[in-house]
């Protein structure tokens, strides 16, 4: 049986003061992080989250994604509510950027008048060579820490949901549609992947699915090395490759929960997290997963971990959830 459940969790709720939809968590170290959720909700913590602090709101628009490249260098995703926007030139989304460590903002704009894509989620390799993306295939790319921006192509339309990146060459992209793209070249070129899927899923060339079949949604991606990576999506679903994204498989978890974020520290060991604040934890490489407690029902969008006895996990409600492995039942 690929999936159990458990009475051992280390996770554990941490005190917001807010009931803001969570989107995403960033630390930088055990103790200085941020959390960002809808019409501009900003948190800060200095104490590993033992104690959140509302910050002052850079926006009123929502926060859909944040990275730190460093203490003081940062970013936001903000999106802006269509219904809002007042004149045709005005973009739906935009970027926030800091050199202060969070304590001042400023609006960068990426997107062009060529589209008014929402975009979803900021990766940095570096402190120089950055990604964002999101939907109809937009993906957008800094090598100059983000001063100016281009767009890269990708043999795609469908929503880009989740990235990883190695390096300023190396990464991949996934999102709806069982998008599986991967580059090796810094975006100049985007390969697509072939998902082979188990008996439940036909086999198909992923970012080619077909309106109406089975293809996933693929929300998150995780790598530990050029050629071993998980990612995670819809209904439950997992899939691996272990040639660099060329080709993924599905594997069986057990549990029908969407999946929106995944996290592995080596060939062995990672957590997923989704709907119904479903956290799962694998120590066999994604053969079997354990379903963890968490004491929340809320759906968990993120997780963000410093090594593999430290996490977090953030959503919907103004929830915060923290990972500490010393705490967990032996």
């Amino acid at each position: 049986m690929p999936f159990c459940a458990t009475a051992q969790s280390g996770w554990k709720r941490q005190p917001t003061g807010t009931f803001a939809w969570l989107h995403a968590v960033h630390f930088i170290d055990g103790e200085r992080g941020w959390a960002v959720g809808g019409k501009g909700a900003l948190l800060q913590t200095t104490n590993g989250g033992r104690d959140w602090k509302l910050m002052p709101a850079p926006c009123e628009d929502t926060l859909r994604d944040i990275h730190f490249a460093d203490a003081h260098t940062g970013w936001l995703v903000a999106e802006r509510d269509i219904y809002k926007l007042r004149t045709e030139d005005e973009t739906r989304a935009y970027l926030l950027k800091t050199t202060d460590g969070g304590a001042n903002w400023s609006r960068v704009e990426v997107v062009g008048k060529e589209t008014n894509a929402r975009l979803v989620r900021v990766r940095f390799a570096g402190s120089e060579h950055g990604w964002v993306f999101g939907e109809e295939g937009a993906l957008f790319a800094t090598s100059d820490g983000g001063r100016t921006w281009a767009r890269q192509l990708v043999p795609t339309r469908h929503l880009l949901l989740g990235g990883a990146f190695r390096d300023a060459r190396v990464g991949w992209l996934v999102g709806a549609g069982g998008t599986f793209l991967h580059t090796s070249d810094g975006g100049a070129t985007w390969g697509a992947a072939l998902l082979v899927a188990a008996s439940s899923i036909s086999t198909t060339a992923a970012q080619f699915a077909p309106s109406g079949s089975r293809a996933p949604r693929v929300n998150a991606v995780s790598f530990i090395d050029e050629r071993r990576g998980w990612a995670v999506g819809s209904n439950g679903s997992v899939f691996s490759t272990t040639n660099g994204g060329r080709s993924w498989s599905a594997r069986t978890t057990g549990t029908d929960a969407d999946l929106l974020d995944v996290k592995f520290f080596d060939e062995r060991e990672g957590f997923a997290a989704g709907a119904g604040g479903a956290v799962l934890h694998t120590t066999d490489g994604g053969v079997t997963w354990v379903l963890q407690p968490t004491d929340t029902t809320h759906q968990l969008e993120r997780l963000h971990f410093l090594d593999r006895r430290q996490g977090w996990a953030v959503g919907f409600g103004g929830t915060i959830l923290t990972y500490d492995a010393a705490s967990q039942p032996k």
